[in-house]
């Protein structure tokens, strides 16, 4: 038997259904509950499926962008970034001057991202300066850095604003000329400025995108710093063929939508895992890759089948047509999360992972340690922004002194109801746990005015929820954190055995 095959035989024994069931039990079981508990709540508030439906995916739209933010930081192993609130409040301050100086729709959106940018990253230098003097208390000094940073946020909009910058319009200056009104009307100017954003214009933007990166290359190559292959080409090209099509008046006047039905964005994702899925088993057809799932890939296609299936049932089908989906909040988020994995295979990546297991091992490997810590909560700082700046264009109201409040509690208790932890997060939990998240926060008021004749009750539930997750999920990483060193005897001690009964064998 050759060393690799006895380290895989160590490393991944053998482990029964019931064991893998008990593991996946344990691993998921606040996502377990919120599932029971979203389906009493829902029971209990008689709401109309179709309109739950509809705000959860409003509510996907709206809040997915801010909860991926946070995975970056935890790949790096700081947990859960609470000072995602900061960069929430770089988006703010932008939105307030696009909407006093009067622009609006995606142009006036183009410049807050252009003047919340930069603040974010200022702000995401400091936070991540301060993380690295503070290393193991990185969530604490987030939640407490959030409040502070919310003291200067204050100091700014009631104070300075009207006092020291200049701000005269009545509309959002409060009478007496100094500090901001408390709540901002996006109406006319930023509100749905993101989805409203049709499909051709997407389409147009990608190929100038492509078109772009495609000249850089083309440069590149002509100074001899990088090599100019086909496949650069064959991209320009094929996206080229693919906007030309848009020409056609069949294809054209479906593209002139600013929303999309769920059912069509259903069927492309089922496709689009189908397809992966299946190129997965052809790439992997030789057994090459140890780590590779072939029954993984399958169910994932038996799954895609299945559920397409499903959308011809009579009931299901009227209730999914009932959704539309805005076009590009629903883009950007594919593409945090296309960015999130992408991230994994880079060098950066490495190094995050590398850090986030064991600071000592990463710095003896020659990684700067602060430095790839830093460039993590830069990244989570200015993902954040953009969350807010998504939120806010959707929701079309700015709540001056509270948008920001509860971002950071509410961003972490999504993930860690979807299944993430202090130490692990994906972008799979990311999403279900906003899913179950918002939709407690749909039916609870509903729930508690029904079962006890106030819909305040049903409030007091959600937010009870909010903070008791976030506390079970602090709690059990510091219990996990104790266990490892047994736990590691008891494997050594269970390894033993079998390598000394391999090793009389061979």
């Amino acid at each position: 038997m050759t060393n690799n095959n006895l380290e895989n035989r160590v490393l991944k024994p053998n482990i029964s259904i019931g064991e893998r069931l008990k593991t996946f039990l344990f691993e998921n079981k606040v996502m377990l509950v919120f599932v029971i508990i979203c389906y009493l709540g829902y029971l209990a508030s008689g709401s109309r499926a179709d309109t739950v439906l509809n705000e959860v995916f409003t509510r996907i739209s709206r809040n997915s962008f801010t909860v991926l933010s946070l995975l970056i930081p935890v790949l790096a192993g700081m947990g859960l970034n609470f000072g995602i609130v900061i960069g929430a409040i770089a988006a703010q301050i932008a939105v307030f001057a696009v909407v006093y100086w009067g622009l609006a729709g995606l142009s006036g959106m183009a410049l807050a991202v252009l003047i919340a940018t930069p603040l974010a990253i200022i702000f995401g230098y400091l936070v991540g300066k301060l993380f690295n003097m503070t290393k193991g208390a990185e969530m604490i000094t987030g939640l407490i850095l959030g409040y502070f940073a919310d003291g200067l946020y204050q100091l700014l909009f009631l104070v300075l604003i009207g006092r020291v910058i200049p701000a005269t319009n009545p509309r959002f200056i409060i009478d007496g000329g100094v500090g901001v009104k408390n709540v901002v009307d996006l109406t006319g100017t930023l509100k749905y400025s993101i989805d409203r954003v049709r499909i051709i214009d997407l389409a147009l933007g990608l190929l100038v995108i492509v078109a772009v990166i495609t000249a850089v290359r083309l440069y590149l190559h002509l100074s001899k710093k990088r090599k100019f292959t086909l496949k650069d080409l064959a991209l320009m090209v094929g996206v080229g063929i693919l906007y030309g099509i848009t020409y056609i008046p069949a294809i054209e006047r479906h593209l002139y939508v600013e929303r999309i039905n769920l059912i069509v964005a259903l069927s492309l994702v089922l496709a689009l895992f189908a397809i992966k899925s299946a190129y997965s088993i052809y790439k992997n057809r030789d057994g090459h890759d140890p780590t590779y799932s072939r029954g993984r890939s399958i169910s994932i296609i038996v799954i895609s089948v299945i559920a397409f299936a499903l959308t011809y049932v009579p009931s299901i089908e009227t209730l999914i047509m009932s959704v539309e989906l805005p076009v590009l909040p629903y883009v950007l988020i594919g593409g945090l999360m296309a960015f999130n994995k992408g991230i994994l295979n880079t060098r950066l990546g490495h190094n995050m992972r590398t850090v986030g297991q064991s600071n000592a091992v990463a710095a003896a490997s020659g990684i700067n340690v602060d430095r790839t810590r830093l460039i993590a909560v830069i990244l989570s700082t200015v993902l954040a922004c953009w969350g807010q700046l998504i939120y806010l264009q959707n929701l079309g109201t700015f709540s001056t002194y509270g948008a920001h409040m509860q971002v950071g509690q509410f961003a972490v208790a999504a993930l860690l109801v979807g299944g993430a932890s202090v130490s692990k997060a994906t972008n799979s939990q990311a999403i279900i746990g906003v899913t179950l998240f918002h939709l407690l926060f749909i039916i609870a008021p509903q729930a508690g005015n029904n079962l006890f004749g106030d819909a305040q009750v049903g409030e007091y539930f959600r937010v009870f929820v909010s903070y008791g997750v976030i506390a079970l999920s602090l709690a059990m990483h510091a219990w996990q954190r104790k266990k490892p060193a047994g736990s590691m005897m008891a494997s050594l001690s269970q390894a033993g055995p079998a390598i000394a009964e391999t090793e009389k064998k061979e």
